[in-house]
């Protein structure tokens, strides 16, 4: 999960985590090391107590009855008294323990915490014991001058809450200091990356410009200031930028190169108009001679009118790409797309009275539509109509005779659509990512056509996209669709 977090939380949690670390062994150490001084202090006040102990005299050999109170020898004298401390004597087989309580009152040991006491090793040295109802000691076992057994025990009660609550303080101060380190972390990670967030503002600028057409000028640059030159986050600005001067400078010689090409474009398409249209008249004049002229020649000609049609059908769709390419904006007169769809179905008709025809205008209106069909648009009135002619030139040529054609006409909030529909054969998806460029034929995808230039399509996008609108495609066999979308005036 915290591959997901952001450079600056992911930081402050690596330098936390290390504090976190750092801290426990600390304070780990710190409490051994106490726990380890009041241990030792203990078994030298135990090792006192049990030296004075042994050397008090025990009862006389002759008694065979305990004292009254039953305290073992150890405990009689003043300084054997605190509390918590046993004593545990044996002389003869009779023992004598017990060890007073918070109160004061003197307790004797019962069975099974003299017996625990009883399995000390007699070595003179300190072992810790558990006695049960009264909790941890450390004890040592002697032996008197005549042979009497000793046993003295502390209790560690008052060691382990020492320990506690140095535990408690030591854990308290370490969160508080955690805390405030995530702060400072915080703060201060923020301020060093400023340099980076700067960095990806200005990508993410760049990235909301038009780069693909156009003159482009990349004025988006990371200001890097004289303390960050020399740092990592300086060499990404720096590099950033080098890279953002060495795309401005490619963009700008692509757009010179393109500008190059369109102007040449424009200018040789503009400069054989009049040589194809003198062509076009004088092989028509050639077939328009008094004398008989043999039908070879005749055919030649008709060949050449045709030849020299079709070429200025192609310089003049060149020509009209290479005005949209230079941004020209279309004229913003209105234009009513359904009298262009009516004059445009008619001469499709005309061209192809093999096709079933239909225009749909709209009679139902759509939910989000007003109250009445408005197909009105701001454009250009020569642009769109060529628009809808491609459209059903594409759907007469690609698709076999007998197949009907729809163009219906939808008056959206906002909006005006046109869908072109045919029941052809579809459109195959390997085609659809190119249907729009240019010189892109689709006659070997669909039914042979005739030899179409390529730019129809091309040229329906370029307009639909100069009039602000859009264009899609569903190849879908039997329902292949175009469907322009425009806004409305």
């Amino acid at each position: 999960m915290t591959g997901r977090w952001p450079l600056r939380r992911r930081l402050v949690a690596v330098v936390i985590g290390l504090l976190a670390v750092m801290a426990s062994v600390m304070g780990l150490a710190s409490t051994l090391a106490l726990h380890g001084s009041l241990i030792d202090q203990m078994n030298a006040r135990l090792l006192a107590a049990s030296a004075r102990a042994t050397n008090v005299p025990g009862p006389p050999g002759g008694i065979t009855t305990p004292p009254l109170d039953n305290r073992p020898p150890g405990l009689r004298q003043p300084g054997q008294q605190d509390v918590g401390a046993i004593n545990l004597f044996v002389r003869n087989g009779e023992v004598f323990a017990g060890y007073f309580d918070e109160a004061g009152v003197f307790q004797t040991l019962t069975s099974a915490q003299t017996a625990a006491l009883d399995g000390i090793a007699r070595d003179g040295k300190v072992h810790a014991v558990q006695l049960a109802g009264l909790g941890s000691y450390r004890a040592v076992a002697t032996a008197t001058t005549s042979g009497d057994r000793v046993i003295t025990g502390l209790s560690t009660r008052a060691v382990d809450a020492t320990v506690g609550r140095y535990l408690g303080v030591e854990a308290f101060v370490a969160v508080i200091g955690l805390a405030l380190a995530a702060l400072a972390g915080t703060a201060l990670v923020r301020r060093e990356l400023r340099g980076l967030t700067q960095v990806a503002a200005t990508a993410t600028r760049v990235t909301g410009l038009q780069l693909d057409r156009g003159e482009v000028v990349l004025a988006e640059r990371v200001e890097v200031s004289g303390r960050d030159a020399g740092t990592e986050i300086g060499q990404v600005s720096t590099a950033l930028n080098l890279l953002l001067g060495h795309v401005e400078a490619a963009l700008a010689a692509r757009h010179a190169s393109e500008t190059q090409v369109r102007q040449f474009v424009a200018d040789a398409s503009h400069e054989l108009r009049t040589p194809l249209a003198s062509i076009r008249g004088h092989a028509e004049l050639v077939r328009r001679l008094p004398v008989d002229l043999p039908p070879d020649a005749l055919r030649a000609m008709g060949r050449v009118e045709q030849e020299s049609l079709r070429m200025t059908r192609l310089v003049e769709d060149m020509l009209l790409l290479a005005r949209l390419d230079a941004e020209r904006d279309p004229e913003g007169a209105p234009v009513d797309l359904a009298a262009l769809a009516v004059d445009a179905l008619a001469d499709a008709h005309a061209a192809g009275p093999d096709h079933t025809w239909h225009l749909d205008l709209g009679a139902e209106i759509a939910d989000d539509a007003p109250s009445a069909p408005d197909h009105l648009v701001l454009g250009d009135d020569h642009q769109l109509r060529q628009v809808l002619a491609n459209l059903l030139s594409n759907a007469r040529v690609h698709t076999p005779a007998g197949s009907t054609v729809t163009v219906r006409l939808r008056a959206l909030q906002g909006r005006v659509e046109v869908r072109v529909a045919d029941n052809g054969p579809g459109i195959p998806e390997s085609l659809l990512p190119h249907l729009f460029d240019r010189f892109s034929r689709g006659d070997a995808a669909r039914t042979a056509g005739t030899g179409s230039t390529g730019l129809g399509l091309s040229i329906v996008a370029a307009v639909v996209a100069a009039h602000g609108g859009t264009v899609g495609v569903d190849g879908t066999p039997g329902a292949t669709s175009f469907t322009v979308s425009l806004p409305a005036a």
